[in-house]
C-alpha cells in the first residue's frame, strides 16, 4: 500500500495526550503503522555516561500510530489523503483544497 504520510509532512495529532498539537514527521516505519513525529509523545529515557557522550534523563519523541495522525493542509487544518494519477504519475492530494501535495 502507498505511504499516504512521508518523512517531512506536517500532521496534526487527532487522539492520546498529544491532541492538536502539530509537527513535523522525523520518520515512518510503514511496517509497524508508527511514525516519530518532532515534539510529540516525547518520553524521558534515563542514558548511561559513556567515555563520549554525557549520562542522564533526555527527552526522546517516542513512535506514535499513523492513524492518530492527520495530515496539515495550505490552510493548516486536518485533512485526509488521496491519490490521483497526473501526467502518468500518481500524487498525493489533500482531499479538503484538492491541492497537489
Amino acid at each position: 500500500m502507498a505511504a499516504k504520510l512521508k518523512k517531512g509532512d506536517k500532521v496534526v495529532v487527532l487522539s492520546g495526550k498529544d491532541k492538536g498539537k502539530e509537527g513535523e514527521i522525523v520518520s515512518v516505519d510503514p511496517k509497524a503503522g508508527k511514525a516519530v513525529v518532532e515534539g510529540i509523545n516525547v518520553a524521558i529515557r534515563h542514558t548511561k555516561q559513556t567515555q563520549t557522550t554525557q549520562g542522564g534523563r533526555r527527552p526522546q519523541a517516542m513512535p506514535i500510530d499513523l492513524s492518530n495522525l492527520a495530515f496539515l493542509d495550505a490552510n493548516g487544518k486536518a485533512t485526509r489523503v488521496g491519490f490521483k494519477m497526473e501526467d502518468g504519475k500518481k500524487v498525493r492530494f489533500a482531499k479538503t483544497t484538492g491541492d497537489v501535495i
